[in-house]
This record gives structure tokens, sequence and C-alpha cells, in this order.
């Protein structure tokens, strides 16, 4: 308690410099004839168009209209407003003039002294230094860089300035893991936008000398500017237990927008250490050169799986709980993947909101691009590299759909024909083909070898009542460009290699394979997913070269 009186004076100090700053910037902004702003927001394919501004009282005015109404209505509707807000501000003003003053007695205006009756302002609108007539249809008077004079301020139009419609920060952030900010931008461009990143100012930090300018943020006394002014703000050990906030404004590289703050409703926390991803990190420090490409799978382990009672006390009963929740495993999914510098990524199980509100952030903020399709309860994903990839277009194929209707698969369907308890479960599934096995499967033989005999063993996996004899062929060239590692999945019950990326030998050639997790990385915990890995399956990198 004996150091309040002295943290009070401080505060005191702080917050005088603070506001003779922001006087001096506003007295200079006055100086320079600078001018208020009008934000429109016309858009050809809605009705109205939308009309924000600041009265002189301070009000924040926001309008919707018409596009079709004449110019004079909407005029005259802000010279309403602009009467209300005066005759509050005056109201106010008088108010606080009636209340004692100091010496204990009633402040009085004396004879004469009471504000004559205010009348409406007159407001009009100008472009090229000409006024607008009132008949004029809004869609064509509110014209960029025109000028909306009320009284005696005049405002600049902004028309479709770039604009935020969407702004948020993740729920959890850890020291050591990038916070991508989910952005929506409207006429505008995340790489033309402005960044600043904040975080709380400590208690007890040191007081800036007389003179100097302080790296508060004007808008609170207690937040600390830090030195990054990018999008992506990875926060460090001396950030843990602060706040972060993130002050941008929008940009499409020759304009700016109204800036947005946004403070973080957690404080950064301790990450968990050494992570399983971090030392193949060390294997992808860069992009690749234009003729190669960096390829990723993984399934990242959808949280409707991840949350179930059978998740948490049969698959994972190892896995501590607080590391199964999204938040914390989506701090660690982004870092890993932000870290392989790939080209392409093809991931698993991924839910909707994941998709966006996780991964498209944290990758659209690294120069990647994503397409998504849903499945039933989660679905696929894939990123590719804006500078290396264009798309030119999309087309999401339901395998059930597919096999029905697909002219390529009439000579298989005709084949199940002879095996009607087969056809009725692959006809019933609202998924059929997908792979999920190990290379001393079937499945895995015919992809790799182009046919599966009639007499595998496989046609009788279920049973000599259900065999299904057939022999298929197909006519690519295939090959695991990650070969066969002795696991991909790892869980306390069962690990083997189920995952694969397979390239067609006529096209590529792999350059590297970013070796997978040591042993000992991936029991560290017992098995996978853990405090220190996201995922029950591991991701597959590596590096294909063009032939």
């Amino acid at each position: 308690m004996w150091r309040l009186p002295g943290l009070r004076a401080a505060l005191r100090r702080i917050r005088t410099a603070v506001e003779q700053l922001s006087r001096a910037e506003a007295e200079s902004e006055k100086a320079a004839g600078a001018m208020e702003r009008a934000v429109v927001r016309c858009v050809p394919s809605e009705p109205k168009l939308s009309l924000s501004f600041a009265l002189a009282d301070g009000s924040h005015k926001n309008m919707q209209r018409d596009q079709s109404e004449p110019l004079g209505r909407v005029l005259s509707r802000i010279a309403t407003n602009a009467l209300k807000g005066h005759a509050k501000a005056a109201a106010a003003k008088k108010s606080r003039k009636s209340r004692p003053n100091a010496s204990g007695g009633a402040s009085c205006s004396g004879p004469g002294s009471e504000p004559a009756v205010a009348c409406e302002p007159v407001v009009k609108l100008y472009y090229r230094e000409e006024a607008v007539a009132e008949d004029v249809l809004n869609v064509d008077a509110w014209q960029d860089g025109a000028v909306l004079q009320i009284g005696d301020v005049k405002y600049k139009v902004e028309r479709n300035p770039p604009a935020f419609t969407e702004l948020q920060l993740p729920r959890y952030i850890m020291a050591g893991f990038p916070v991508c900010p989910k952005l929506g931008l409207e006429f505008g461009d995340p790489a033309g936008s402005l960044f600043r990143w904040y975080k709380e100012a400590k208690p007890g930090a040191a007081e800036p000398e007389v003179g100097v300018p302080s790296p508060l943020s004007p808008s609170s006394l207690f937040w600390a500017e830090t030195e990054v002014q990018e999008r992506v703000y990875t926060p460090s050990n001396a950030d843990i237990g602060l706040r972060l906030k993130l002050h941008c404004t929008p940009g499409d590289g020759q304009r700016f927008g109204p800036s947005r703050e946004l403070e973080s409703v957690c404080r950064v926390e301790a990450g968990p250490g050494t992570c399983t991803f971090d030392h193949r990190h060390l294997y992808t420090k860069k992009v690749t050169e234009d003729a190669f490409i960096r390829t990723v799978s993984y399934n990242i382990l959808a949280d409707t799986y991840a949350q179930t009672d059978f998740s948490r006390t049969v698959l994972y009963p190892y896995c501590a709980p607080y590391a199964l929740e999204l938040d914390y495993r989506q701090n660690l999914i982004q870092k890993e993947l932000t870290g392989y510098n790939a080209d392409v990524i093809c991931l698993q199980e991924v839910d909707r909101a994941v998709f966006s509100d996780s991964l498209v952030p944290a990758l659209e903020a690294f120069g990647l691009e994503g397409v998504f399709r849903i499945k039933q309860h989660e679905g696929l994903a894939t990123f590719y590299r804006k500078s290396k990839f264009s798309l030119l277009s999309q087309h999401d194929i339901s395998f059930h759909e597919a096999l029905e209707s697909d002219p390529l698969h009439k000579e298989l369907l005709e084949k199940l024909v002879l095996y009607p308890s087969a056809q009725e479960k692959v006809l019933q599934r609202s998924s059929v083909l997908q792979f999920n096995s190990t290379p001393s499967t079937g499945m895995y033989h015919f992809v790799i070898n182009g046919s599966i005999p009639e007499d595998h063993e496989d046609w009788a996996s279920n049973g000599e009542e259900e065999r299904c004899n057939m022999s298929l062929t197909h006519f690519f060239k295939l090959k695991s460009a990650c070969g066969e590692p002795a696991y991909t999945n790892y869980v306390g019950g069962f690990h083997g290699c189920l995952d694969y990326i397979f390239i067609d030998l006529n096209a590529l050639e792999v350059e590297q394979v970013i070796p997978l997790p040591s042993h000992e990385e991936v029991t560290t915990h017992q098995a996978l997913p853990s405090v220190s890995h996201p995922s029950d399956h591991i991701a597959l990198v590596c590096d294909l070269k063009w032939k």
C-alpha cells in the first residue's frame, strides 16, 4: 500500500502528457485545414447506401438511405440531426454551469447571457467546388472526393474506402505461437493495410523521461506499443500474463479507411515448450524455389471427434484434457503448418469453423489461399501458395454420387452386381474409397502396382460368405513420395502407416522428404495427441520437383 500514492502520481503525469500530445495533434490537424471524414458505402447490388460521420458535438451518425432517393431528403435529415445534437450539447453545457462552483455558490450567466435559440445549420454537398443539386439521386450524388458541409464544419466524402467487415483475435494465445487475426476486408487488401501491435504495460514500468515521447497508445494509458507492424504477432515469454491489442487500418495500397482497435479477451499463456514439429521446421525455414513444390498432407483431428467422451476416456485417456481443447490445439496446428512454408497443403478432418476462423486467417497471412469441402461432420481443405498457383476451377466430387452417375465407373458397377452383399454395402455408404490403409493391404498394393488379382486375400477380409473376387487394374504410375514410414498414426492402442502423398512418376520426382519426429518425441507423453502435438496423425512433408 505504501507504493500506491507514487503510482497514482505517475499515472497523473502520464495522463497529462498524453492529453497534451492529443491536443497538440488535434491543433496541428486543424491548423493544416484537415477535414473530418464522411464515409459512404454504396454497392450496386444493394438498394441502400450507408453514410457515417461525426457531428460537432462528438456524436456519431450512421444513416441508411435508398440509393434512388433524392439528395435533398438526406441533407434535410442531416440538418435535423445536427440541430438535435446542438440542443443536447447546449443543455449539457447549461447544466454544468448551473452546478455549484468551487466556492460553494451557484454559477450565474448574468443578464443577456442566455444563448440564442438554435436553428438548423445549412447543409450542402459540393463536388468539384460546385453545389450538388438536391434532385440528384443519392447513388450519383455521393462521389468520392465530394465535400459535405454542415454549418461551418466540412467533411471529405470517401466513397467505398477500405473497411473491415470482420475483425477477431484468437480466444487462446500462447507465448511462442503466432497470433493471426481473422480479417474480413471490403474494398481493400490485407497486404495494403497497416497493423500496429500493443501489449499491456506492466505495473511499475519505468516512467518515460520528460520530453521523451511515450510509447503508450494515445487511446489508453495502459498499452505499450511493440515494434511489430505486421499482420502476425508472436508473443514472447516476456508477454506472459499480458493482454494484446491490435490497431489496424484497412488499405488497398493507395488509400486507407477508418482504423479499428481490438483487444484480446485473454492473457498470453505459457507455451508447452518443445513441440514434435520444432525440429522439422529446421528443414523448412524458407519457401522453395519456383521449380519445387513443398507438399504437406495432414489429418489434423476434427474437433467433433476429439471432444467425445469416447475420445477422452478410451482413445486418448493419456492426453491432458486441456490439450484436447480446440483453442489449444489450434495454436499448435497454426504454428506447425506456417512453419513448413509449404506450397500445397492437403488437410483431412477439418471442421468448417476451424477452416474459416483458424486456418484461413493463419495461412492467408503467409501467402496461401484455401478451398474447403464439407462431408458430413467434417471435411477436406486444400491450400496453395498464391505466388506459385492460381485457382482455375474447383470440382468437388462426392465418391458416393460419382460411383453411381459417372460413366467411368460403369464397369465397376457391373462387377458389383455379381456380389449383391458387397453392392448393397457400397451403395448404402455415404462415402466410399476412403484409403486409411497400411502398406500391407490390398488397397495399397492396388494403388502402387496398378492391379489387384481376384485371389487377393483382402477380398475375403469379411469372411468367405462375403468374398468378392474381382480383378481390377488402373493405368496410373503412382509412388508414395514419403515412402512407407513405420507409422503416421500413433495412439494408445494402435500405430501404423495410414497417410500418404501419392505422385505421378511421369510428371514428378521427390527432391527431399522432411524427417518425421523421432520415436522419443512421439512417445514423450505416451502417444498422440499430446500437449506437444495437436493430432493423432503426423504430417507428411516433402519437396517435389517437376520432371
